[in-house]
């Protein structure tokens, strides 16, 4: 069992990497290079430095010392001298004590002072509470919250605890969720509900708080478009859905880097307005939900709109009609700084149509638990029909092949190895496959590299062009176990965990050779933090 106040405890702060932050809360507090502390604020597509609330925080005893930050953690950061820095709620940042002054400077740089002589109000108002009950439910919340964390292995508790907080304080509210909390892949960048990143975070939010997990469902499908595409962002501004919504930037950053290696066309049809969403998972995640905590009712609210999903795709992502979908845009692959995003700006890599495969069996599952027996026999007859669709059309004799605007490209990345996903392969191709992960183009100290080791494009620390990625690892073992592989997913599963567990945080990728934070990869990610818990969990069952 795990004791909630050990695991509050184990978690520090570094308050560079790890801000001090609250669930719920759009406030981040950071130190600076001098040892002063600044708040910011997060915001959809808006650096920090254009959201600061305030800078410069520095506290001095009353005879002019100045006192340090001694601790940070959860629950608040402690200073020299008793002062705490403490939410009295998610918008309300204060220092609780006696005997000391403040100061700090205000966005627009006038410099304020106060003395904290009871509770001093930095951001927000209304505090009613005093000192000690602020300290007192402060702790409480946390202890609650890791009250029910998912039992770990014991070796891995530091770091799941970590993994747990993140969870936590990535939940806020968005302005277009309806009323409910989501889970933002990180306050660093990235505050909104991104479309497969809440597929991955529900999979742990299933241990703890299953209505919360299928929010994470529901806030999207909430969205859903009349012709069935559910949109990549729900944000606080509205939707990003398809390449109209998306912020300025990102279309310059996509013309520089989309088709680099063909000439002509790319940059023409990236100005087209093309649907954006990502991979076709939802039926995957609800129901691992289901598995953890069966809920019929709500297989029965998604069940159309996923059905509606999935016709999306043949009806509308498949332009050259042969039965087998493309990814229309860079942003819907989840990849969008792969290689394979260099000969063009459609691609069908092969885990997009092992996806569908699997999400027409998973609706079989859906199907037969809500007593539809026919549409579930057709569902499975439909995961039969594309994976054999694949094979035939697809599959060289070696490997899965990746195609961009109906060219097949020789960049070799993890993606060809996902049709083990489906369970349905004849078992030479699946052992060919097994066979090629276990390979050195992709087998190392730390598996799995997203462009194979000895392929002239891995980079081990660009973006999607060779660092390894959890969720990539998370799906390679789902498809080992489906595909009839357990011990090298276990393995698998065992060096991911091992490696997150030494590398000092909960990145977005990691460097593959040294195991390291890839130098760009944001920190407190989501869906690592989530893939993490659920595989330590896992691990601490076998």
């Amino acid at each position: 069992m795990n004791d909630p106040t050990e695991l509050l405890d184990r978690v520090r702060l570094d308050l560079r990497e790890r801000p001090f932050t609250e669930r719920g809360s759009r406030l981040l507090v950071l130190a600076d290079d001098d040892g002063a502390l600044s708040v910011a604020r997060a915001e959809y597509e808006t650096p920090l430095a254009d959201t600061t609330e305030l800078t410069g925080l520095r506290l001095a005893s009353a005879a002019g010392e100045e006192l340090a930050v001694r601790d940070a953690r959860p629950d608040g950061v402690a200073f020299d001298g008793g002062v705490r820095l403490v939410f009295a709620d998610a918008d309300t940042l204060v220092l609780v004590g006696d005997g000391a002054v403040a100061r700090w400077r205000t966005a627009e740089g006038a410099e304020r002072s106060a003395a904290v002589d009871g509770v001093l109000t930095l951001v927000g108002g209304g505090v009613q509470a005093d000192a000690p009950t602020l300290i007192a439910d402060a702790r409480d919340r946390w202890t609650r919250w890791f009250g029910r964390m998912p039992a770990v292995r014991a070796d891995l508790r530091d770091r799941a605890a970590l993994a747990w907080w993140t969870l936590a304080v990535n939940l806020l509210p968005i302005r277009f969720a309806g009323g409910r909390e989501g889970l933002v892949p990180s306050k660093f960048g990235y505050v909104g509900i991104w479309n497969w990143d809440s597929y991955f975070h529900a999979v742990a939010l299933r241990h703890a708080d299953p209505e919360l997990a299928r929010d994470q469902i529901r806030i999207l499908l909430a969205h859903q478009r009349a012709d069935g595409l559910i949109p990549d962002v729900v944000h606080d501004e509205g939707v990003l859905a398809e390449t109209t919504d998306l912020p300025r930037g990102d279309h310059a950053r996509l013309a520089e880097h989309v088709g680099q290696a063909v000439s002509g066309g790319a940059g023409q049809e990236l100005a087209e307005v093309v649907p954006v969403t990502k991979p076709p998972l939802t039926a995957w995640a609800v129901w691992k939900i289901h598995e953890a905590a069966p809920d019929r009712e709500f297989l029965a609210e998604v069940y159309e709109p996923i059905v509606r999903s999935q016709e999306w795709w043949f009806a509308a992502s498949d332009p050259d009609g042969d039965g087998l979908a493309e990814y229309l845009h860079p942003y819907s692959s989840g990849l969008d700084d792969s290689p394979v995003w260099d000969y063009g700006p459609r691609a069908e890599p092969p885990d997009l149509n092992a996806y569908l495969a699997l999400q027409f069996d998973v609706l079989g599952d859906i199907a037969e638990a809500l007593g539809r027996d026919d549409d579930a026999e057709r569902w499975r007859r439909c995961a039969a029909e594309h994976t054999a669709l694949l094979v035939e059309r697809r599959w060289d004799g070696e490997r899965f092949a990746t195609v961009s605007v109906g060219r097949t490209v020789s960049v070799r990345t993890p993606l060809e190895l996902l049709p083990l996903l489906t369970g349905r392969l004849p078992r030479e191709i699946a052992d060919r496959l097994h066979a090629d992960l276990r390979s050195p183009a992709f087998w190392g100290e730390r598996p799995v590299p997203t462009v194979a080791f000895d392929d002239p494009a891995f980079d081990p620390e660009a973006m999607w062009r060779g660092p390894v990625w959890l969720n990539v690892n998370y799906l390679v073992i789902e498809g080992l176990r489906r595909s009839g592989y357990p011990d090298t997913a276990d393995e698998l599963a065992e060096r991911t965990v091992r490696m997150v567990a030494g590398a000092g945080g909960l990145y977005e990728y990691w460097n593959p050779l040294t195991g390291a934070r890839a130098g760009r990869a944001t920190s407190g990610f989501g869906w690592s933090s989530a893939l993490f818990v659920d595989l330590a969990h896992q691990a601490a069952g076998r």
